[in-house]
Formats: structure tokens, C-alpha cells, sequence
């Protein structure tokens, strides 16, 4: 039997621009229900706290909002009322769904009115919210749901209005669509991919992830995968969270608490048993012997301690926690359970590697060495593990990272810098000292004890190598302009040649042992990772796991080109600029340039700390360029930051975003923000003494006095002997004051920002407190923001959002005139 339905109007919705002094109405809603819900069984008739059932206690039974509005109707309000209307139940109670987004092109104070005399609640991002509330709109996207109880009883149609009212002039859109920006919490919340690794026949994958919740809560997990297929056959957030996978026997091996001790456990992939390898096993880090027999192990012993009140330093390095601890290596024989150590000594011992035959051991040792460039030396040596009689390969050796044995173990893949070996390595013009960042491979042939460079005329940055015992390659994974690619190299002929790869950059690669299978993940300028599995003798790549589509679900971002100039010197110099969302040609754009310069280059990752799109996504056109002296583009271009600390690269990063301008009119010349940390934060104020180019400028973590920093923080005197080679304070004064920001202090006249944490044992924090203190006294516009208990990077959860929002809020005063945010952040106080 039909039965006439109650048709009832539901939701009037508002949002006020005051700049247009009207409302504006919310004519479309994403609605799901009606979703029946029923009064309880009534035991008693009142409850504990003597009060009565009433209806609108059934607003209690939650739904999923999520899941729930996935799939929502989207309705049509009235054109003349603004209301819609939706069916009432037949029988009983129904609970409806009506949601929309808000989205504010800038930070705005407000407040949300919901009104009307039926039974509903609100919520904005998933929280409850009063009917009248004062909300803080950042630029981003805000879900409004309303719960709402029709009951069949409704005589009257409820009307329910809602209106956001700012006394901003923002532009604020209510909208059912749910395309939002980018925003910091899509790089720190989520899933990620944590690590890959194959089984030695090539036939599982062990990939794992992290899920990175809401206030910095995370969870890891492994997924054991078919390779062929990508099928997932188990995930566990136990032992394949830790597992890894045995070097011959196609097994994984995991460590677990056992009745006797520390269990180490087998687990075969293809039926899942688990067996007990050895019952009570030693405590630390170690690493199987390629024939399964013994584990290596790497062992901490704690050093001498000095007193808690006078505590002397006995060397640079002393500052550093930990630097009095020994590494020191034993050996656990799985077939007897002897534990003995290898290696005895005051110096500490590194495991290197391992032959394929497990006969030698292959460990280094290093020296500090303050008086000579540079402050370090390795040794390595060749440990006989059934004699344990030891081969010197090397003593003392300068520039020498690592080194590995070849799959028959007659010669070793050394990493290093060009300098290594004599300099056989450098491939430089007369005159330049050598950047040991640029990372460097070289043969060593053990019986003739000659080395020879295999990179020499290779120009990207070597960050990883692998020599693959199947096919005789070796694998690259480098710095390539700012691209991170895999290429292999053929050591008989020394032919270096890429991997094809649709990603820009590859974040972790892993290779099968025994079978000509490569899976690598990684990501590209406009796109999250993306998991791979790479056929070696096809040479084609096909797509395992695209978590990128499930991470930028409704986001949309703005275009990616790239775009380069050539340098009054000639030089090339290779930049990219991001366009925001909806971008608009015949619009005027603020600009934000961005560098980093010291020395690694600015990559195509979208989720960088500093990621571009975050801030393309507020209105900002983005320009980013790889400045002399970055790594990846030679030896020769990645020497130029040697003894430079702004020559050079300053004026490439001013003409550069001077001729940017010029040839692309969208931009804003007079709305123009510079950004950069560490190294670019010196770079920041070093060129606020260079130009008034630009109308904002943030220095996090930024290097105020090239005379302190270099002996301040724990490593400021080796990077420096890198980055000022042989050039001190007592040998080159004018040096250190000439380009030093602080010592030209009086130059600056860009309100400039300094942010630091305060617990910064890289750049210490003094470097801001000086300039901040300078600037002060010449009376410039400057803000300082510590960050408190933070070290290089800020890292806590709440921390970092604060502190990319204070980023945001000081270049919305400055380039968009827009001082809200800043204001509300940081109210002008007089103490």
C-alpha cells in the first residue's frame, strides 16, 4: 500500500562575504539516509540520573561520516527558499546526513549559526560544535555535517539555516564538492611506504609501511607480496614489521622474547611456519654471514664518563653524545652458540661487508685527524674469519667513505669523494678545491692494490651502489640534477647507463639476489610514491601499488614546468616554478622563491619539508632553481660552493627571479618572498644585505656569522672544512665578515623572519639570537619564533604545524597583506 510521504525542508545554509556585504547560499548539499534508528527497550522509565527518554537522545547513534557520504545524493536547494527537502520515515525515527565543504582563501575569524527547532548536531571536521560557534578559518578545506532526526510524527516542516559570518574580506565558498588543497598534514598524516626488500629467488616482496595518525601517533606494518603478481598474501603488524629475509634460503627471520631468551625465528613465505633457529641469542644489531652459519654483530661498549659539574672536553667532537661509546664486533656461531668477539680496542670497528664465500670479514676504523683537511681518515682491513689472521688494505686514507666486495671477491667497490686515492677521481677546472659531498665510486683491485675511478666523467651525485652478484652490474642510486635515479654501471667497461623509471625520484630500491628482479618506490613532483616492480632483462617497470591515489583523494594541485636561465658566466642554471590550483594567466600572483644551496639540490618530491605545492596552493607561485654549487650537476659546478658562502649564488638566485619575472607576467614584483633553512637560511639573510628584491623573507635555522658557526654546533667545524676549506677565522678575517649576513647587518631593510629550534645542535640557535638582536638595534623589521626543544628539524607533531603556520602567516602579511593570521598567532604585545 502507497502511502503519502512527508516531504520536509531541511537545511538553509549561508556564508557571508562582508567585502559584497550579502550571503552567500549554500544551494547544493551532499545528503545520505534516511538511516532508521529505534527508541531502546525502556526497562526503566528513567535512567540512572532520574531522568526521562526523551527522542533526540537518538542523535547518539553515530554513523561513519566517511563511508556514510562516499556515496551521498547530491540535492538542490529551492531557488527561491534555499531549503531542501527530503522524505520523513513511514514509521519511527530516521537520522539523515546533509554535509558540505567550506573553503576561505585566506586565514578568517567567524562564526557558524545553525538554527532551526528540530533535533540535530554539528560537526566541522568530524568534532563537535555548538549551534553558534566562533570558528578560525585557515586557508584550507573545512567538512560541515549537520545529523539531523526527522520522525514520522513532523507536522511541520523544520526549517534549519546555517550562515558563516566574517568581518574579513574573505572569500568564503560553502560547496558539496569535496576538492581541497594540498596542506601540510597530507606529508604528516597517512600511509607511507617504509622499506622494500626481495627474497633471494626473486619470488616474494617484504614491503613496509607506516601509518602516521592524527597528533603523531604511527604504526608499522609489513605486507608479504607475491612479486609476479603484487598480491598481497599476508600483512602483519608483528614480525614483518621487523622481518627480513635470510641471504640464501628464501626465508624471512625476525627476533622475538622466548622462555629462554631472545628467539631467532624462521618463517618460510610460502606456508607460513615458523622455526626456532637458535634459543638464546645475544642482545644488538647484526647481520647473517651470506652462508647462513653466524651472525655478526655490531656491539656498543659505553665509554669513560667525566663528572656531572666540571666536565672537561677533551676534543671538538667530545660535545657529542655518545662520541666516548665503541663499536666493536663479535661473532655468534649458529651451529655451537660460541659468542666471541672479533675485534678488541680503544678505536671503534665498522662492518663493511661480507665476501659472498663468508670467508672474509671486510671493517674499517677512523681516526680524527683536526690538524689537516680533512678531519677525518679510515682505515680498512680484511678479517680471514676461519683464521682470523688480518690483511691491511688501507691506512689513514683521506676522503674514503665505504667499500664492498665484488661478487668474487677479488676486487671492491669504494665510495668516496673525488679527492680519494690521490685525487684520481677529480674531474675539476684548475684552481677549484674539491666539494667532498660529491659522492664518488672507484674500483680497488685487491691483488695489485691499484684503485681506478669509475665516476670520473659520470656528473650525477653517487648516494648508494650495490655490486649485484647475478648479472656483474652495479647499481647507482644518485643525485641526477634534481632527479633521483637508479643506473647501472658495467664495471668491465665502465659503460653507466639509465634505468628507466616514470618516477622522478627513487626513494628505495631493492634487487633479488638470485633473479633478475628489481622493486624500487618513489615519487614525482606532483605525485605521492609509487611502489614498482622492474623487470632487469625486459627493462620495463609495471606499476605494484599506486598509494599516491588513495593519499591525494580530492586534492588538486597546481602545474609543474620547468624553467631555466643562463648566468651572466654562461652557466646554465635549472630551476622549475609551480602554478597554483585554478591558476588564472591574466592574474597577478605573489611569488615565493625558494634555495637551499648547501649542497644537496632542491628535488622533484612532493612531499619535502618544504614542500612547493603547500604553498602554490595558498596563491603563491612558487620558483625553485639549483644555484652554483649544489651537487648532481658535476664535480665542477658542485665545487663552486667550496670557499663561495653566497659569491656567486646570491646573484644567480636574484638574476634568476629578476628574469623570471620578466618573462612571466603573473607574477607580482613587488609581492616577492624568499625562503630557505640551514644553509639557505644564511642564503636568506645573506641576501637581504644584497637586494631589497624581495618583500618578505624566512630564515629557519640560518647561519648569521660564518665566524661562529664554524666551531659552534656539534659538526660546524667539518662541514666547514668542506664548505671553507683551509679558510679560518685567524687566516682570512675579511672573509668571514664579508659574507657574513650579521657583519652587514645594517643592509638589510626586508622584514625578515627567524625561526629556529632552540635545542639546534647543527646551526645553534645563537645564529638568530645575534641577528635578531642587530636588527633590533638598527631598528629593521624582524621577528624571531623559537621553537622550543627542537633540534635542526622540527619534528614534533603540534611543533610543526605551528611552525609551517607561522611560515604562512608572516608571508600573508607581507605578500598578500593579509596581517589576520599573523595577528591571531602573535598579538603585538609591549612588555
Amino acid at each position: 500500500m502507497n502511502r503519502k510521504m512527508n516531504l520536509i525542508p531541511v537545511l538553509l545554509l549561508s556564508a557571508l562575504s562582508l567585502s559584497a556585504l550579502e550571503a552567500v547560499k549554500v544551494t547544493r548539499f551532499r545528503h545520505a539516509g534516511p538511516f532508521a534508528v529505534n527508541p531502546p527497550v525502556l526497562a526503566d522509565s528513567l535512567d540512572v540520573n532520574g531522568k526521562p527518554f526523551e527522542a533526540r537522545h537518538l542523535l547518539k547513534a553515530t554513523l561513519p561520516f566517511g563511508r556514510t557520504l562516499a556515496n551521498a545524493a547530491v540535492l538542490d536547494a529551492d531557488t527561491t527558499t534555499g531549503a531542501i527537502t527530503f522524505a520523513a520515515p513511514r514509521e519511527g525515527y530516521a537520522l539523515h546526513l546533509l554535509a558540505f565543504f567550506l573553503n576561505s582563501d585566506r586565514y578568517v575569524k567567524g562564526r557558524l549559526e545553525v538554527s532551526g527547532p528540530g533535533a540535530f548536531e554539528v560537526f566541522v571536521d568530524g568534532k563537535p560544535v555548538e549551534a553558534t560557534s566562533e570558528l578560525a578559518l585557515e586557508p584550507r578545506r573545512y567538512q560541515v555535517v549537520v545529523k539531523y532526526l526527522a520522525a514520522k510524527r513532523d507536522t511541520c516542516p523544520p526549517s534549519l539555516k546555517a550562515t558563516f559570518k566574517s568581518e574579513a574580506a574573505a572569500k568564503v565558498v560553502a560547496s558539496p564538492d569535496p576538492e581541497r588543497r594540498y596542506t601540510l598534514l597530507d606529508i604528516l598524516e597517512g600511509k607511507d611506504f617504509q622499506g622494500v626488500s626481495l627474497s633471494p629467488d626473486g619470488k616474494y616482496a617484504l614491503v613496509k609501511y607506516v601509518n602516521r595518525f592524527p597528533e603523531g601517533k604511527r604504526e608499522t606494518y609489513g605486507q608479504l607480496m607475491d612479486a609476479a603478481t603484487g598480491r598481497v598474501l599476508s600483512q602483519d603488524a608483528g614480525f614483518l614489521a621487523t622481518a627480513r629475509w635470510m641471504p640464501e634460503s628464501d626465508r624471512l627471520y625476525y627476533t622475538r622474547a622466548g622462555l629462554e631468551g631472545t628467539e631467532l625465528v624462521t618463517v618460510d613465505p610460502a606456508t607460513g611456519r615458523q622455526t626456532v633457529l637458535a634459543p638464546d641469542l645475544p642482545e644488538g644489531r647484526f647481520v647473517f654471514t651470506p652462508d647462513e652459519s653466524a651472525l655478526l654483530y655490531t656491539v656498543e661498549e659505553e665509554g669513560p664518563k667525566e663528572g656531572t659539574e666540571l666536565i672537561r672536553v677533551v676534543e671538538p667532537a667530545d660535545r657529542i653524545p655518545g662520541f666516548r661509546d665503541r663499536s666493536l664486533i663479535w661473532r655468534y656461531d649458529l651451529r655451537t652458540g660460541l659468542y666471541e668477539r672479533l675485534t678488541f680496542g680503544h678505536t671503534g670497528t665498522y662492518i663493511q661487508d661480507i665476501s659472498a664465500d663468508s670467508r672474509y670479514l671486510l671493517f674499517s676504523t677512523a681516526d680524527r685527524v683536526y690538524t689537516s683537511l680533512p678531519h677525518s681518515r679510515n682505515s680498512l682491513y680484511r678479517l680471514d674469519l676461519q683464521t682470523l689472521s688480518v690483511d691491511t688494505i688501507w691506512e689513514k686514507a683521506p676522503y674514503i667513505n665505504q667499500a664492498a666486495f665484488s661478487p668474487d671477491g677479488k676486487r671492491l667497490l669504494v665510495a668516496g669523494a673525488g679527492d680519494a686515492f690521490d685525487g684520481i677521481g677529480r674531474n675539476l677546472k684548475p684552481g677549484q678545491i674539491s666539494n667532498s659531498y660529491d659522492g664518488q665510486l672507484f674500483l680497488y683491485d685487491l691483488a695489485s692494490r691499484e684503485a681506478s675511478p669509475l665516476t670520473k666523467e659520470f656528473d650525477p651525485n653517487v648516494i648508494d651502489a650495490v655490486w649485484h652478484r647475478l648479472d656483474g652490474q652495479i647499481y647507482i642510486l644518485c643525485e641526477d640534477e634534481d632527479y633521483q635515479r637508479i643506473y647501472t654501471c658495467d664495471p668491465a667497461s665502465g659503460k653507466i647507463r639509465p634505468i628507466a623509471a616514470p618516477e622522478d625520484i627513487i626513494l628505495s630500491y631493492a634487487l633479488a639476489d638470485n633473479a633478475p628482479l628489481l622493486f624500487y618506490y618513489g615519487q614525482s613532483a606532483s605525485n605521492a610514491s609509487r611502489l614498482y616492480a622492474h623487470d632487469l632483462k625486459g627493462g620495463k617497470s609495471r606499476l605494484v601499488y599506486d598509494l599516491s591515489r588513495d593519499k591525494l583523494k580530492d586534492v588538486v594541485l597546481g602545474e609543474v614546468h620547468d624553467w631555466s636561465f643562463r648566468s651572466d658566466d654562461g652557466t646554465t642554471i635549472q630551476g622549475r616554478y609551480y602554478l597554483p590550483p585554478h591558476f588564472d594567466p591574466e592574474k597577478k600572483y605573489p611569488m615565493i622563491v625558494y634555495y637551499y644551496g648547501g649542497t644537496s639540490p632542491t628535488n622533484r618530491a612532493l612531499e619535502a619539508r618544504y614542500s612547493m605545492h603547500m604553498y602554490a596552493a595558498l596563491g603563491y607561485v612558487v620558483y625553485t632553481l639549483n644555484p652554483s654549487g649544489t651537487t648532481g650537476f658535476g664535480q665542477e659546478f658542485a665545487a663552486r660552493h667550496v670557499n663561495a658562502w653566497g659569491q656567486q649564488t646570491a646573484d644567480e638566485i636574484i638574476q634568476g627571479t629578476r628574469l623570471f619575472c620578466r618573462e612571466h607576467p603573473f607574477v607580482n614584483e613587488k609581492k616577492i618572498g624568499c625562503i630557505g633553512a640551514s644553509y639557505g637560511g644564511f642564503m636568506t639573510q645573506y641576501l637581504q644585505t644584497r637586494t631589497d628584491l624581495f618583500a618578505a623573507a624566512v630564515s629557519h635555522a640560518g647561519i648569521s656569522a660564518l665566524s661562529s658557526y664554524w666551531g659552534e654546533g656539534y659538526w660546524g667545524y667539518g662541514y666547514c672544512s668542506v664548505a671553507n676549506a683551509g679558510t679560518y677565522p685567524w687566516n682570512a678575517p675579511e672573509f668571514f665578515t664579508r659574507q657574513s649576513p650579521l657583519f652587514n647587518a645594517d643592509k638589510i631593510n626586508t622584514p625578515l623572519l627567524l625561526l629556529h629550534g632552540n635545542a639546534d645542535t647543527n646551526v645553534p640557535i645563537g645564529e638568530s639570537i645575534q641577528m635578531f638582536a642587530a636588527l633590533k638595534i638598527l631598528g629593521k623589521t624582524v621577528e624571531f619564533v623559537q621553537v622550543d626543544g627542537e633540534n635542526h628539524g622540527i619534528a614534533g607533531y603540534r611543533k610543526r604545524i605551528g611552525w609551517q603556520n607561522t611560515i604562512y602567516a608572516w608571508f600573508a602579511k607581507w605578500l598578500r597583506d593579509e596581517p589576520e593570521w599573523w595577528e591571531a598567532l602573535y598579538p603585538e604585545r609591549t612588555l
